[in-house]
């Protein structure tokens, strides 16, 4: 119910009866072993220990929507109306951190909805991770971990990949398993569409050498923003040339006009196919035994 103080709580059954010392020093006991916040490196052993999650990275320059885009989601799937129906919601270990992220989106009476603040670009060697479960038809579990990085990080990391203000986007690059690759369609059509077209091809350029045959995906954020043809194709030439298996999604937190529903544009099918990647298989090289016991067939050379 939100209270920190266990003792505080109406529905608090006290094991040794009200006022005791027992309670009181239960009161200051750890709830639960995580925090409910965005989660960092030293909570991943916790996260992993039932199954090792699918991790997401959402890469793109600074105010593209990254944050929103997961904001987003997190509100369609609290309110039911994703469109999957192969899976459903199975809990989270960070509710507490999709609503700072995910509140500002929210309306509330007397206020306009607003989008969730910037992602601080404060130093760290890892970004803040989200945590969802998803269970299938047959009642199995996967885990999901979706970076929520500042977008200065990937600009850094794609000038430079040694960058010291670059090491969380390194962390990402090298950790997930599929890769969101923002284009703020915004950007790309205001007074810098220019150099926002280089900066997304740069990040694309450098997303390609280390992407190493992970799931990508070409997302346009707030497709409800008409930009050039040529700004477009020249963006999407670069990104498929580079990554020819890349998919390509337009977003947008606005209804369609063709569309009475207020579940945006494009979410949905982002979101399914998200949640339909699966990590890649390890094929072991096949062994040439020289003796016939199964024992001894993998013995070290």
């Amino acid at each position: 119910m939100g209270h920190l103080d266990r003792a505080k709580c109406s529905a608090w059954k006290k094991e040794g009866g009200a006022g005791t010392e027992q309670d009181e020093v239960a009161a200051d006991e750890l709830l639960l072993p995580w925090s409910g916040s965005a989660l960092g490196l030293a909570d991943l052993g916790f996260v992993t220990g039932r199954h090792k999650p699918l991790m997401v990275g959402v890469i793109g320059p600074q105010n593209a929507g990254k944050t929103t885009l997961l904001a987003a989601w997190y509100l369609l799937i609290s309110r039911g109306l994703t469109s999957s129906e192969a899976r459903s919601f199975a809990g989270s270990y960070s509710f507490a951190g999709w609503e700072a992220v995910a509140s500002a989106l929210r309306w509330s009476p007397g206020l306009q909805p607003n989008f969730p603040p910037h992602t601080t670009s404060r130093g760290g060697r890892a970004p803040g991770l989200l945590h969802l479960d998803f269970r299938n038809t047959d009642g199995e579990a996967r885990g999901y971990l979706f970076a929520d990085a500042p977008g200065e990080w990937f600009q850094k990391w794609a000038v430079n990949r040694e960058a010291i203000d670059g090491e969380g986007a390194r962390w990402v690059a090298e950790h997930a398993d599929a890769f969101l690759l923002i284009a703020d369609r915004a950007a790309l059509s205001g007074p810098n569409m220019g150099a926002a077209r280089n900066s997304l091809q740069l990040l694309a350029r450098r997303l390609s050498a280390e992407s190493a045959k992970r799931p990508v995906a070409l997302v346009w954020t707030k497709s409800d923003i008409a930009i050039a043809p040529e700004m477009e194709t020249a963006v999407r030439e670069t990104v498929l040339n580079l990554m020819p298996d890349a998919r390509e999604f337009s977003v947008s937190i606005n209804p369609g006009a063709e569309s009475g529903s207020d579940s945006g544009q494009g979410l949905n099918d982002l979101l399914d196919w998200t949640l339909s990647i699966r990590r890649g298989c390890i094929f072991l090289p096949p062994t040439q035994a020289s003796v016939s016991d199964p024992l001894f067939m993998f013995g070290a050379r």
